[in-house]
């Protein structure tokens, strides 16, 4: 399902888990022992019910390398008949998202490469989310081996409800066909200038990583499906 590529990663709340190593300890470290036992499927009574829509997707004309904007839509939880043996109790909870993921085909196989998913947004089914807490889901803060589940690296850029920066788009606007601007991206308080508020988000690498053929610096040109910076593996 992912890629064997030694630059493949996942960039969940603020923390990156590099290479198959990092993206099993977790998947299978600490989801599926947390939520299902260790078990490689479901579990009577768990409910994870993952919806992925809008999809936006760019292939470069390569055709080895692809790119995916898309919205998750989560309802998870447990049913009440658990609750007694079941470690974490009874809960349930929404959960919303976006992603920003770049696949490559490996051996004629597509596969994950770099998968970013920003869960920007939770809620206890009953309270709904205007009463979220912060930090719902809390950050990491202890790197892996240090954390035997823990991610490679903790990252500063972080976004959490109520923060609703926008996503970062990977491709031009589809109707001017130009870069959108970083401050339209930012979400300054209610009357306030944007100056003032948190940065935008980006889609840069980790360190050590590059793009061939990437045109870093220049402006999007008619017809470009994807952002010059963020192009990959292209044709001249």
């Amino acid at each position: 399902m992912f890629s064997d590529h030694p630059d493949a990663y996942i960039e969940f709340l603020g923390s990156r888990y590099r290479g198959k190593a990092g993206i099993k300890r977790l998947y299978q470290g600490r989801f599926q022992n947390l939520f299902v036992a260790g078990r490689n499927g479901p579990i009577h009574g768990f409910l994870l019910d993952h919806i992925m829509m809008q999809d936006i997707v760019d292939v470069d004309p390569t055709g080895t390398h692809a790119w995916c904007r898309m919205r998750a839509l989560m309802q998870a939880g447990t049913h009440q008949s658990i609750e007694d043996y079941y470690p974490p109790g009874h809960k349930q909870w929404w959960e919303g998202g976006l992603y920003e993921n770049e696949y490559i085909k490996e051996n004629g196989v597509w596969k994950l490469f770099r998968y970013r998913y920003f869960p920007f947004w939770h809620s206890e089914y009953h309270r709904g989310w205007s009463h979220t807490k912060r930090n719902y889901v809390p950050w990491a803060t202890k790197t892996f081996p240090e954390d035997p589940v823990g991610p490679d690296e903790i990252i500063e850029q972080k976004m959490m409800w109520p923060d609703t920066r926008v996503i970062p788009f990977h491709y031009p606007h589809p109707v001017t066909g130009e870069r959108i601007k970083a401050d339209d991206l930012r979400a300054p308080k209610f009357g306030e200038e944007v100056e003032g508020s948190e940065p935008a988000l980006g889609l840069d690498l980790p360190e050590g990583q590059v793009r061939p053929g990437a045109r870093v610096g220049e402006d999007p040109k008619k017809g470009d499906r994807v952002l010059p910076e963020l192009v990959q593996n292209t044709v001249e």
